[in-house]
């Protein structure tokens, strides 16, 4: 009996291998013919015996580079150089003042130009914060109670107690070597965080733009 059973079985299996070879082997006769590279099986290529894209005939377009700019028209000026020009000839938001380059050159700036020395890191030496990391907005935590981080912050001055309009002057009333701004730029103060060193002193920098020279005319 058990014999009979495994006959069964072994001949059923035969059967469905047979079967699976015979359709294999139809459905690739039916695809590809009689042979064995299968050509009938590839994709044909639609073509036209005569090229139906005409030629381009126009040049290349070429691309204008932009002018660089001219080294006559930059200015470099020490860091407190320029701070202090600004504020001796009055510490305006808008108007623009003159000031002297490294090449002896005049050029001409805003406080547009000056900002920048007290809100970008890295600046002063290599890994300083920004000034304004410390002295911001916030004057509950700022340090000496300064907002160095807008005009108006700058003009207002340090100590302002309770949100003060005005406290005290650190520009000097338009001097710059006996503001208290130069002092913490030009001098170490060791008992004051962060202004343990001096800044650098020959840190120069770009701003502003130069002024043409005047021609003078001589006397005959």
């Amino acid at each position: 009996m058990k014999d009979d059973v495994r006959k069964y079985i072994y001949g059923a299996l035969v059967v469905v291998v047979i079967g699976l070879l015979a359709w294999a082997g139809l459905v690739y006769v039916n695809a590809c013919g009689m042979t064995l590279t299968c050509l009938r099986g590839q994709t044909p290529v639609q073509g036209t015996p005569i090229p139906t894209l005409i030629p381009a005939t126009l040049p290349a377009l070429e691309m204008e580079s932009a002018p660089a700019a001219s080294d006559s028209d930059t200015c470099r000026v020490a860091a407190q150089d320029l701070i202090g020009a600004w504020v001796e000839a009055g510490s305006s938001e808008t108007e623009a003042f003159q000031f002297q380059d490294a090449n002896g050159k005049t050029c001409e700036a805003t406080f547009e130009d000056v900002r920048p020395l007290f809100v970008n890191s890295n600046l002063w030496y290599s890994g300083s914060l920004a000034c304004t990391s410390c002295h911001s907005v916030d004057l509950a935590v700022s340090p000496a109670q300064l907002d160095l981080s807008s005009y108006d912050g700058i003009l207002a001055g340090s100590r302002r107690a309770d949100d003060a309009p005005k406290g005290t002057d650190i520009l000097g009333g338009g001097d710059w070597k006996s503001s208290l701004l130069y002092q913490f730029i030009t001098e170490s103060h060791p008992d004051i965080p962060g202004h343990d060193a001096a800044l650098l002193s020959g840190l120069t920098v770009s701003a502003g733009t130069s002024l043409p020279e005047a021609n003078v005319t001589p006397t005959p």
